[in-house]
């Protein structure tokens, strides 16, 4: 099976304007690690990379946010084949790092991933019946 990303939330309602210290050392993680690629680069207001992987786009920016208090939350299709994609990236993550999370009466299978800037990830799919 392949994996998908099909939905992305921001923590705090925004994922175009994520904090991170600097752009240029956060970008390797995302694009080997995470497999998203660049679609744009800005440096006004600050400097700033738009990602992009499967349907979903996110934005990384030297805001002067705390990236700790920040990430998204990802729906996927196929969270184990992910997971198995990522680890071949060289994320060190593993199935039995998941477990199961009811949000709004639906039970999820997740796992948290955090990213080296400090942003925190939440990867979920709906879980079997």
């Amino acid at each position: 099976m392949t994996a998908t990303i099909e939905k992305v939330f921001g923590y705090r309602g925004d994922t175009i304007h994520l904090p991170v210290p600097n752009v240029a050392a956060a970008l390797p993680f995302y694009e080997t690690v995470l497999g998203f690629r660049e679609v744009s680069r800005s440096d006004k207001p600050y400097p700033s990379v738009l990602l992009a992987r499967d349907a979903v786009q996110i934005g990384l920016e030297e805001n002067g946010g705390d990236p700790t208090q920040d990430g998204c939350a990802f729906h996927v299709r196929g969270l184990i084949a992910l997971f198995d994609e990522l680890a071949a990236n060289g994320l060190t993550k593993t199935p039995s790092d998941f477990g199961i999370e009811h949000r709004d009466g639906v039970a999820w299978t997740v796992c948290y991933v955090s990213a080296p800037d400090g942003l925190c990830y939440w990867f979920g799919e709906r879980a079997a019946s």
